[in-house]
């Protein structure tokens, strides 16, 4: 028979949530960021002696007529006091402990449904529930006791079930529907070179429980690849929920039409695509309250009502009717998504929504969850180096915590507040003085964490009292970024640096710098069953799997590219170097010559990317001064150029020209920057993009973090230049020129200029289709271009 299991926190956080939406409330309306106390709940368990059975695992199960309903949890603590067994739930928060009158009633549900669960398994005819909150700063306690008959909890906990009833039948249901249109689901296409083993490959990985790393060029069909076999192992009960994620809205919108394929296939699948809060909110302002915003006055009594509608009348849930759905219940359109997500069979979401600590889907990935049967499609996963050390790391800077200071002066009756704010800007000021021109290493920053703690205290009470005006909202941001600071303080070891520094905006930063996010990761990857990271760009794999990762028996594989090699010709200037030593007029005017050369062999579409944007202007105004003029005797030549902090009409009008232009004897050159938002996730198939001239090898700019990066790895034994600059540029390299072939009919040139592409360092890089290269100079480059139009090919290396 069809078990549906549920936890008890879930289940009472589900069904007895009720009233408004609103995030004025402080720590308590915070369930997540306020129970991170897991260190002081082991504290308080200990002292309460041998007697007292801690995270006591408790299991329910009641027999319906199509499944069984099994209910979960762990008690904090059972003990005996007076001849009663007592069931102990610990909270924890960083709020004053004498605004808490009594027990939140969701705290106190949870600790019912451990009493009942246990006096039935015991034959207990009366139990007695505790709550026990504790403040995270001062460790103070306050607790909460209400005895209960078994009849009283009888029939509270049966009233319970018999609510969740219709939800679990409504599971069962579905799960019936969606894995018989499983049954002989099969691939939508003929494989293309690699895609079957590619299929088998993730397929396997799922089965086993373990993790793989595919690099696999464009034009293979990851998507479709990654996706259906993980559909499959959910049909076979090899899987539960399906967590396709991505860096970028364009990958979000491949995965949806990848699921709209195998759905024209027979499948029956609910999926839900999550957008950012800022994009679903329909007010003005984000403020989540009922004074401000009418959807979230009872939004809680209305949300379950209009998910269980829309769960019975759509499988896809995309933004569009996600909006109108929430606007004819009147509920949050953002919150109702992450409730929607809940049911769904296939969650496509932003990186985020998974790994980041403060944004991550508690229902799922919060504290307390436990291990679930997920499966993780990471695409683009080169984005996550960088995404994971910045989801991982927190900064504060020394400006704002006099500015807070400032504003609440006027507030007398929050003196400690205002003497915590000077005791950490003190010590700030003690890290400032001590700061070089660059940056000052620091090995401890644990007293600074106590103020901050004590800061965050004195914050709660602050906001409990200052619900309205002018200020609160940047209060709120500077709580938030407190907050932020000493949770992740709380994962801090080895794959930390500490360090302050004067920034070039004149302010002093103290950050947690997270160099390697793996440990990280991977406790998150840990909630589920399996994990598959691909992109086009995932070399080396060995450099992947240290940042991602910390298993030692990951799988790896790479997937030749479909194509023909003929369709692109590969040529490096050996006579061209964007190193900082060699930049200027002359080394840029070379360049200018180059795009030239490269573009006049063949009229139409091609990019020119560029390591940094003042590069850029600089060659760009070169180009359209001496070069342009020349080309345009044969025709009109297009020059856009892009810019930094584009809006979404400018972007689409800058790809727009790719798609309308085309004209006999016309070309466009768009001017872009490596790793920006043209050099990835864009596709200009056909004649849209027909070259790709890649200027320098896309090394990042020499930073302060950069260069901790290189000494985190130096100190290690690995080559730091590699981990800080050589990976990281070569990728965005890689990205750059992948935009030229995206299918079997296109035919393109990729042009990498700089001579230290043709040392080895570099050519170890290169994809296994790069392998047939030309070398070239400026007076050759003309001829090798033209040859290759000409269809004649014969390729020196």
């Amino acid at each position: 028979m069809e078990t549906i299991q549920i936890s008890v926190r879930a289940l009472v956080e589900f069904l007895l949530r009720s009233g408004d939406l609103d995030n004025r409330r402080g720590g308590w309306a915070d369930k997540e960021a306020m129970q991170k106390g897991s260190r002081i709940h082991r504290k308080i368990q200990k002292r309460m002696g041998s007697g007292y059975m801690a995270e006591y695992p408790l299991i329910y199960e009641k027999q319906f007529e199509h499944y069984i309903l099994k209910i979960e949890g762990r008690a904090d603590g059972i003990f005996s006091e007076d001849g009663m067994d007592v069931i102990d739930e610990i909270k924890s928060t960083y709020a004053p402990l004498e605004h808490l009158e009594e027990p939140l009633p969701v705290h106190i549900a949870q600790a019912k449904c451990y009493a009942y669960i246990y006096a039935l398994q015991k034959h207990k005819k009366q139990m007695r529930v505790q709550m026990t909150y504790c403040n995270l700063e001062t460790e103070d306690i306050r607790r909460f006791q209400e005895e209960y008959t078994m009849e009283e909890l009888d029939n509270w906990f049966t009233d319970l079930t018999n609510q969740y009833h219709k939800w679990a039948e409504f599971q069962y249901q579905w799960r019936l529907k969606r894995d018989a249109s499983m049954q002989g689901l099969e691939f939508p296409y003929p494989y293309r070179e690699g895609q079957k083993k590619l299929v088998s490959d993730v397929y396997r990985t799922i089965l086993r429980k373990k993790e793989l790393f595919v690099n696999a060029p464009t034009g293979v069909g990851k998507t479709l690849s990654t996706l259906f076999p993980a559909v499959r192992a959910v049909g076979e009960k090899k899987g539960d929920k399906i967590f396709y994620l991505t860096a970028k809205t364009i990958t979000r919108t491949v995965a949806e039409e990848a699921f709209t394929t195998l759905k024209l296939h027979g499948l029956v699948y609910k999926v839900i695509t999550l957008t950012a809060k800022e994009k679903m909110c329909v007010c003005e302002e984000m403020e989540c309250n009922p004074e401000t915003c009418e959807r979230a006055k009872g939004h809680y009594d209305r949300v379950n009502d209009a998910v269980f509608e829309l769960l019975n009348n759509c499988d896809t849930f995309s933004r569009d009717i996600l909006l109108e759905a929430a606007q004819k219940a009147e509920v949050c359109p953002y919150e109702f998504q992450l409730d929607l997500a809940t049911w769904a069979d296939a969650v496509i979401c932003d990186y985020n929504y998974v790994f980041d600590p403060v944004v991550h889907l508690r229902r799922f990935f919060g504290e307390g969850t436990g291990k679930g049967e997920h499966l993780f499609l990471i695409d683009e996963a080169h984005n996550l180096v960088e995404r994971g050390r910045e989801m991982y790391s927190a900064s504060v800077f020394k400006e704002d915590f006099l500015e807070i200071k400032r504003i609440i002066k006027p507030y007398t009756l929050h003196k400690k507040l205002t003497n915590a704010l000077e005791r950490c800007n003190r010590q700030l000021l003690g890290y400032k003085r001590e700061c070089s021109e660059t940056c000052l290493e620091l090995t401890n920053v644990g007293e600074f964490v106590i103020s901050m703690m004590n800061l965050l205290g004195e914050l709660e009470k602050f906001l409990q009292d200052y619900k309205e005006g002018a200020h609160r909202k940047k209060i709120l941001e500077f709580y938030f970024s407190v907050r932020s600071f000493v949770n992740i303080y709380e994962l801090l070891d080895e794959n930390y640096m500490i360090y302050a520094m004067h920034t070039e905006e004149g302010r002093f930063m103290l950050k947690l710098f997270c160099v390697n996010p793996a440990a990280n990761l991977q406790e998150c990857l840990n909630k589920g069953r399996s994990a598959v990271f691909f992109s086009a760009t995932l070399l080396p794999i060995k450099y992947y799997k240290k940042l991602f990762s910390t298993n030692t028996d990951d799988y790896a594989v790479y997937v030749g590219s479909p194509f023909e090699p003929g369709n692109r010709k590969l040529i490096l200037g050996r006579d061209v170097s964007t190193r900082y030593t060699r930049r200027g007029m002359e080394e840029y005017t070379r360049i200018a010559s180059y795009i030239s050369q490269t573009v006049k062999q063949k009229r139409g579409n091609y990019m020119a990317f560029f390591p940094s944007y003042r590069m850029m202007e600089d060659v760009y105004h070169i180009f359209c001064e001496s070069f342009l003029p020349g080309l345009e005797e044969d025709g009109k030549v297009e020059t856009p150029l892009q810019s930094s902090g584009m809006n979404e009409r400018e972007r689409e009008e800058f790809l727009d020209a790719f798609s309308g232009n085309g004209g006999q004897g016309e070309s466009l050159i768009g001017f872009c920057v490596m790793g920006g938002i043209f050099s990835e996730g864009i596709d200009l198939d056909g004649e849209q993009l027909i070259g790709a001239i890649v200027v320098g090898t896309g090394i990042p700019q020499l930073s302060v973090e950069r260069e901790l990066l290189k000494k985190f790895y130096d100190r290690r034994g690995e080559n730091g230049f590699d981990y800080a600059y050589r990976y990281p540029g070569m990728n965005k390299v890689l990205q750059s020129a992948g935009r030229v072939i995206r299918t079997a009919q296109d035919k393109g040139v990729v042009v990498l200029l700089d001579e230290r592409f043709l040392h080895r360092e570099y050519l170890n890089l290169f994809p296994t289709e790069w392998s047939n290269y030309t070398a070239c100079s400026l007076r050759t480059v003309a001829g090798e271009v033209r040859q290759f139009w000409d269809g004649e090919t014969g390729c020196a290396t």
